[in-house]
């Protein structure tokens, strides 16, 4: 496993390295994405979306904005926890690169912070429901004007590769989407396999697209 690409503190768009040893330890490149994600208008919209849960008998409503910050703040104890035994395990990436415990629990937090941000609302049933409309309902009108693979991404739509398509996508005054670390969305990404060619697999990172 090469621990110093998945620690990668590059950005879409960067020209130059950037080394954990040169960052500014008051604010690194990790912690840059975590805020980031914080500020962007995406991740505010989770306030609008409930967490399948049953009908609350009090006034409070457990919305995917909450959970995804109390989500983080167990991600970035278990991310240090394993950075710890990491770095144990390869020295060098401390003593050489310059990495610590709380890198890794930075990098697990920003992730974890976004993982629902791609998600529709109803959760799977919402993701279910997207795919109907284009398999079985007037979505099927647009499979001619696209390819087989944007049309088959619609068709098993799927909340983790939308949440990466936000996250990265280019938009109006923000090229690159967020430019968040590549080490923050390696750990974003759950399961990396596209939408085509379909082919049988047990193994846990084929499960879904996304």
């Amino acid at each position: 496993m090469h621990w110093e690409q998945l620690l990668s503190l590059i950005r879409q768009g960067d020209t130059n390295k950037r080394l954990r040893n040169e960052q500014d330890e008051t604010r690194l490149g990790f912690d840059v994405d975590y805020d980031r994600i914080i500020f962007s208008p995406e991740f505010r919209s989770l306030q609008d979306k409930t967490q399948v849960i049953p009908l609350s008998s009090t006034d409070f409503v457990h919305t995917r904005l909450t959970h995804s910050l109390e989500v983080s703040v167990v991600a970035r104890s278990l991310g240090r926890k394993v950075g710890g035994k990491v770095l144990e395990k390869h020295p060098a990436l401390a003593e050489v690169h310059g990495y610590k415990a709380n890198d890794f629990g930075a990098i697990v937090a920003a992730a974890a912070l976004a993982h629902d941000i791609g998600n529709p609302p109803f959760g799977h049933s919402g993701e279910k429901a997207i795919g109907h409309f284009f398999t079985n309902g007037p979505g099927k009108n647009y499979k001619s004007g696209l390819s087989a693979r944007a049309y088959q991404d619609l068709c098993d739509f799927e909340g983790n590769a939308n949440g990466f398509k936000i996250l990265t996508q280019d938009l109006q005054g923000r090229p690159g989407g967020l430019r968040l670390s590549y080490a923050t969305l390696g750990a974003f990404t759950k399961y990396p396999k596209a939408s085509l060619p379909k082919k049988p697999s047990t193994h846990v990172a084929y499960k879904k697209y996304g």
